[in-house]
């Protein structure tokens, strides 16, 4: 969210509670809601969804251990009526650490072949250094103008 709204980036942690910004691009205003995915804070997440437009979640790649939690998590998300059948962006974030899952193997991981209710992509990135953060951005926007 930082790299995207432009601000400068110096050391990146996890999202405590939640953040907001709005961001100009290509013609469009996002409004962005950077929420937390500590467990704690999980029960709250069904007060941001409604008039969304598309669902971004954010993985660490390189955190093998968590990722049949967060396939989990993804799979229960989607069931949320709120959410309806909005497409869905997964950045497999950290992809600068040599530890980090490649997106293929993420995307098996988190089942997302078996999603056929909505458009979905999953783009490689990294927040550390920005890269992928653009393509994953322009799918999102491309998928919510059509």
């Amino acid at each position: 969210m930082n790299r995207l709204s432009g601000d400068e980036i110096q050391d990146i942690k996890p999202t405590q509670g939640f953040n907001v910004k709005s961001v100009q691009s290509d013609g469009f205003k996002m409004n962005l809601w950077d929420i937390g995915g500590q467990q704690s804070i999980r029960p709250y997440w069904r007060n941001y969804f409604e008039g969304s437009d598309i669902l971004v979640y954010v993985i660490d790649s390189s955190d093998q251990r968590r990722l049949a939690e967060t396939g989990q998590e993804l799979a229960q998300l989607l069931q949320e009526q709120n959410l309806g059948k909005i497409p869905l962006l997964v950045f497999a974030n950290k992809q600068d650490l040599v530890t980090a899952l490649p997106g293929d193997e993420i995307a098996l991981g988190l089942n997302l072949n078996s999603i056929r209710d909505r458009p979905w992509q999953i783009q490689a990135c990294s927040a550390k250094n920005g890269e992928g953060i653009r393509e994953g951005m322009e799918w999102a926007m491309s998928v919510v103008r059509n």
